[in-house]
């Protein structure tokens, strides 16, 4: 097992945690304005439970997105300041998958619909079944809530994320909405789990190089833009 160093801000809790010698220490946040200013302080004090220093980690995990745009540029940006300064990797996880992730660690479920809420009436959705490692059924996307079609050829699927109480409206006139677990968030405890395989399957890439996933390209339009949509 490796030692990941991990970060997860894409919304509206912020959370770290360390995977060191098959432990995960983890701490998290929630309510507070900037994230930034909180994670460093978390990252010093799980370092610190651990007894070790940054440079004793092996690579540096964070939250990729889909998620807050100001999230997960904090998220990434965290990382690569890290990871520049120990000279370490980074590995990017889909915030999605390790949601998935929480659903199974809660409920052992094999099937998962993630979704999380993404305002403007929209959330970002994908599905993933668990069968010795993660599949993704439906890759990540981001579309209104009453769009959401999950595969359920296999039978019922297990629904998480905020999204299910955003727009309880709409889900609950959906099958899958009845068992939905709307606590699990992405959370840097499932961050740093996924981070050891993707490490291993040789994912990590130079901090020069870490991106953050945008489903949404653009968050508002300009003036000019909207007088268009306008007379359009």
């Amino acid at each position: 097992m490796r030692t990941i160093l991990a970060i997860e801000t894409s919304s509206e809790l912020a959370s770290a945690a360390l995977s060191y010698q098959g432990e995960v220490i983890a701490r998290d946040t929630s309510g507070v304005q900037t994230h930034s200013q909180s994670v460093l302080p978390m990252v010093q004090g799980i370092l610190a439970e651990a007894g070790i220093s940054l440079a004793q980690c092996d690579a540096i995990a964070f939250g990729a997105g889909p998620g807050s745009f100001t999230g997960v540029r904090t998220a990434c940006g965290v990382a690569q300041g890290l990871a520049f300064g120990a000279d370490r990797p980074v590995v990017p996880v889909s915030t999605l998958q390790a949601m998935a992730q929480a659903c199974r660690d809660a409920t052992g479920a094999s099937d998962v619909l993630v979704l999380l809420d993404a305002r403007m009436e929209e959330v970002y959705w994908a599905q993933y079944r668990f069968d010795n490692g993660w599949k993704t059924l439906i890759a990540p996307a981001l579309s209104a809530a009453a769009a959401v079609t999950p595969d359920s050829k296999n039978g019922n699927v297990q629904a998480c994320g905020n999204g299910l109480a955003a727009y309880a409206s709409v889900f609950t006139a959906m099958p899958f909405a009845a068992s939905g677990l709307s606590d699990i968030m992405p959370h840097a405890a499932q961050i740093a789990v996924l981070a050891q395989h993707e490490f291993s399957m040789g994912h990590a890439v130079h901090a020069r190089d870490a991106q953050p996933v945008y489903l949404r390209n653009k968050v508002a339009l300009t003036t000019a833009e909207r007088a268009a949509k306008v007379h359009a």
